[in-house]
């Protein structure tokens, strides 16, 4: 009976991940896909689904391309300026596009993974990125702001460290996210 629930929790441990991540797509797909099928049954006079992926796809890369626009601009940069005056917005509107330029801006953030010496008595490392080589703002620039991910989560927190604890590593970031991310079980390249 052990045997069994071993073989049992082995093929879990197997098809866990790929399951979770299908079963995710399609509730992300179908979710986007219900909102506009109405709309497009209206419109054309049947049903077809997929194509409101489509529609979201094509919308959200039109926005894109306006967005890098001439025109739009100042609309953008306007609306920016709007909810960054507005309190309780401004910190969560800052936050969210920060966070998203971070991983998809010309700014991307987390570009540069680092090894940091957590606990030199134990000989304890931490991997992350680092954010802000100083923090002169703050008026503590022999400080170095790294990010570290949470391990199977989409998480993390924010520490600083003394420069000297801080070794950067010359691997690729995304090797590096998926490195922490798996919780060091994915195998660097």
């Amino acid at each position: 009976m052990k045997k069994i629930i071993s073989w049992f929790l082995q093929g879990l441990l197997m098809i866990a991940p790929l399951a979770i991540t299908v079963y995710v797509l399609y509730i992300a797909f179908d979710f986007t896909d219900g909102l506009l099928q109405a709309y497009i049954r209206d419109w054309l006079g049947f049903s077809l689904p997929g194509f409101g992926i489509l529609i979201i796809f094509f919308i959200i890369t039109l926005l894109g391309m306006l967005g890098k626009s001439i025109v739009l601009r100042p609309v953008i940069h306007f609306t920016d300026h709007l909810l960054d005056r507005a309190p309780l917005v401004r910190v969560i509107y800052t936050s969210l596009r920060d966070l998203f330029s971070a991983f998809v801006g010309k700014e991307k953030k987390f570009n540069r993974p680092a090894m940091v010496l957590i606990n030199r008595e134990n000989d304890l490392w931490k991997m992350g990125f680092i954010t802000q080589e100083t923090l002169e703002q703050i008026g503590r620039q022999e400080l170095v702001a790294i990010y570290f991910p949470h391990s199977y989560n989409f998480s993390g927190e924010l520490y600083m460290v003394p420069a000297s604890n801080v070794h950067p590593i010359d691997i690729n970031p995304a090797e590096a996210m998926k490195f922490i991310v798996s919780g060091g079980i994915t195998k660097v390249d």
